[in-house]
């Protein structure tokens, strides 16, 4: 049995071109008909991530973009540095489909019995794909929401979430007891920040602006310390002596907020300890970068003893290191706590021809805190 839906559908692709230009548009594709394990889901809900953001605008320059073509179909083009096509060469000239997780309602099942299952449900995938109107996957990729969830609840329950959980999960397996997290005040932070107040575990927010230190603190967070403040070294520093955190997220990867961590955590250490070590405390300080706010080179200013590591942190290969029955206890997690805990936020809903508009582009492509978008590929498509 399945519900009737279109035979074709809309679906933003991103392009680069040899010329240098990146092209955004909106294609008609098919629908394919489920195989027997697959379903076929309307997407409702899709929210738009830093890596999705990615991977759509290809580091183009956006004070380039011109948006052409029509209302329902529009297309925007802009300029793409000659110095970042050599990293780009893999995904010239190839059409690539973008949304790495979202959710709708199955209406089209093949004839398994877990697909035929779930045929009518409202669920949350991460399938990629999914800035489209429909989306044809395997029926094990599918996460059911509780009855009374919508999709728009739901759309955000794996990447953020995840990633969150999985910073906690990381501290721990690692031996440290504390962590700090920069771009605090971002959806994904502010999950982390309920995660830790309801594990009882010492959490650092790094943030840039009185408004964002302002929000934390609304929410419960306690220890939340503001780079723009000419304080700043002496806060963190306190804070993580109250909180012992020895194991920091960075969001931001460029310029030197890696170093002013390690440093400020050194000393941290050291004001506990006696004697003296040109190498430094012997306590392991460990910096994940796992974003990309600024693309600057990082810079190490080093002042920090010799026990010290940088590193990068991706979602993907965590889940794959912890293993299958890991990864499914914290999506059961999740679910349990879609409404609290891992509840998101968003400041503005668009459909995918508004979602080519130069005046929302220049919203959500600056990856900005508190500026999440969700598309919803199935609202009118005209702006």
């Amino acid at each position: 049995m399945t519900t009737a839906f279109a035979s074709t559908g809309l679906q933003l692709r991103s392009l680069v071109k040899r010329r240098g230009e990146l092209e955004l548009s909106l294609a008609r594709v098919a629908i394919p008909a489920p195989q027997a394990d697959e379903v076929v889901i309307r997407v409702e809900a899709s929210p738009v991530n830093p890596s999705d953001i990615g991977l759509l605008f290809a580091a183009a320059d956006l004070t380039t973009a011109v948006r052409s073509g029509t209302a329902e179909q529009p297309v925007v083009t802009a300029r793409v540095p000659e110095q970042a096509m050599k990293s780009l060469e893999r995904r010239v000239e190839v059409s690539m489909p973008v949304g790495n997780e979202g959710a709708g309602v199955v209406v089209g099942a093949g004839s398994s019995e877990t697909a035929q299952a779930l045929l009518g449900k409202t669920v949350a995938v991460l399938a990629g794909e999914m800035w489209a109107q429909y989306r044809c996957v395997k029926a094990d990729l599918c996460l059911v929401l509780p009855s009374g969830i919508e999709p728009a609840e739901g759309a955000s329950c794996f990447v953020n979430p995840l990633t969150a959980l999985g910073m906690v999960e990381t501290m721990r397996r690692e031996g440290h007891k504390a962590l700090v997290h920069t771009a605090a005040a971002s959806n994904l932070g502010q999950m982390l920040n309920r995660i830790c107040m309801k594990d009882r575990i010492g959490l650092v927010n790094i943030v840039r602006t009185r408004e964002q230190e302002d929000l934390l603190r609304t929410i419960g967070a306690n220890h939340v310390c503001n780079s723009a403040a000419a304080t700043f070294t002496e806060d963190l520093t306190r804070a993580l002596t109250a909180t012992g955190a020895t194991i920091a997220f960075d969001a931001i990867g460029g310029g030197d907020m890696t170093s002013r961590i390690l440093n400020c955590m050194e000393a941290a250490v050291s004001a506990s300890t006696t004697g003296y070590s040109r190498y430094g405390s012997t306590t392991r300080k460990q910096v994940y970068i796992y974003g990309s706010l600024d693309a600057s080179p990082t810079v190490l200013k080093r002042g920090f003893g010799m026990t010290w590591a940088v590193g990068g942190w991706l979602l993907w290969p965590f889940l794959q290191k912890i293993g299958p029955a890991a990864a499914q206890g914290l999506r059961e997690r999740i679910v349990a706590e879609l409404k609290t805990t891992f509840a998101s936020h968003y400041t503005k809903e668009v459909s995918l021809a508004q979602a080519l508009l130069l005046d929302e582009i220049a919203v959500y492509g600056k990856r900005s805190t508190g500026a999440k978008y969700l598309i919803n590929p199935n609202r009118d498509i005209a702006p």
